[in-house]
């Protein structure tokens, strides 16, 4: 069994924040800033970040692939998942949306036993109806969520998990760093192609500044979780990854004064139970 070292506790804890902060500034500039443009600048800042700290390193190995066709179609998966993680921020609280968006791995699970043929245990079976019950006690009538906008983090959970059973696919014959230079640039080329018609030039500096740190934070969350992943095993990184629900909760208190009532904070800790429960049940299987 594989030790986790504390340098990829703390990136990936501090990578939470950083995702979490995202997720905040996104929900107050998309109440003035349409939500494309919001994307573009996101995707645009990651993929020109990137390649300016990339490239003088990795030369053009960096644009090596075996599979580009599975690049694209890995780069497309995030977009939609960006796609309705913004428009989730629209209509849904920041905690109760990171708390539904860590249903990610329970789904995973899933999937992983429909299209590799893993074996899943009936703990983890339990474990995963327990996460999706957390949910509804979330989207339940009469909560924070609108019934009709908790389809936009569901279809998230899905485009996450199926890129992530991609993502494990690809990186046996791809270059992390390749496939993280090409869903930045993919993103920008398909949300170039929609954001014409939404484009507009009545931005003020703060709202400019808030989308620098849409662009900053994301990217800075996403660099840091490679720096975790690099240094430990998913499996025993994974229960730090709900350090997200902690940050998002807080933010949201401090910038919109929410705090998820009785049902919706059973449901978010569920979640994150269940989430917890089954990393560590995929740890010491190890």
């Amino acid at each position: 069994m594989q030790k986790t070292h504390p340098l990829s506790i703390l990136f990936t804890v501090l990578a939470m924040g950083c995702i979490a902060l995202l997720d905040t500034t996104n929900k107050v500039v998309l109440t003035s800033v349409p939500l494309l443009m919001v994307l573009w600048f996101r995707y645009a800042f990651q993929a020109l970040s990137t390649t300016a700290f990339l490239l003088p390193k990795e030369g053009l190995s960096l644009f090596k692939t075996q599979r580009f066709s599975l690049q694209l179609l890995r780069g497309l998966l995030l977009f939609g998942c960006s796609f309705f993680g913004f428009k989730s921020l629209e209509h849904i609280p920041v905690a109760e949306f990171t708390a539904i968006g860590m249903l990610t791995p329970l789904l995973v699970t899933v999937l992983a036993k429909f299209f590799m043929k893993e074996q899943v245990s009936l703990a983890r079976w339990l474990l995963i109806m327990g996460g999706f019950l957390g949910a509804l006690m979330i989207v339940r009538p009469g909560g924070d969520v609108p019934l009709h906008a908790a389809i936009y983090p569901m279809c998230m959970v899905v485009l996450y998990a199926l890129f992530q059973i991609l993502t494990s696919v690809m990186v046996k014959t791809e270059s992390p760093l390749s496939m993280h230079f090409f869903t930045g640039w993919i993103g920008t080329a398909f949300a170039t192609c929609l954001v014409i018609g939404w484009w507009t030039t009545d931005v003020s500096l703060s709202q400019l500044g808030l989308m620098i740190l849409v662009g900053l934070s994301g990217t800075l969350g996403h660099y840091l979780l490679i720096l975790a992943y690099a240094r430990s095993p998913a499996s025993s990184i994974t229960p730090y990854l709900y350090s997200g629900i902690a940050f998002a909760t807080l933010l949201g208190w401090l910038v919109f004064q929410h705090i998820p009532d009785f049902w919706a904070g059973t449901g978010i800790t569920l979640i994150a139970l269940c989430g917890i429960g089954s990393a560590l049940l995929n740890y010491y299987r190890q």
